[in-house]
């Protein structure tokens, strides 16, 4: 899967923008999972569990819904609700 189709399928399933620091071209692992993350879980959890394991070593930013960083301490429920405001 290329970068650019990953950030895709991560927002399709988990309501979360990413970008991986790479060309959307670059091939990294799939992200193949069937279910969205729990919302009590933190944000840093989150991407040490779900997407650093497939972005092939390469720096993954998550964006909230005002385009900055939330703290890694952040709910899960809290980032997805930030794209709505």
């Amino acid at each position: 899967m290329n970068v650019g189709d990953f950030e895709e399928r991560v927002w399709e399933l988990e309501a979360i923008r990413i970008v991986i620091r790479a060309s959307a071209a670059t091939q990294i692992g799939d992200y193949g999972r069937q279910n969205a993350a729990p919302e009590t879980q933190s944000v840093t959890e989150w991407i040490r569990t779900r997407i650093t394991p497939n972005a092939g070593g390469h720096d993954v930013i998550v964006l909230g819904g005002n385009g900055e960083e939330p703290h890694g301490r952040t709910l899960i429920r809290t980032l997805r609700e930030s794209y709505l405001a």
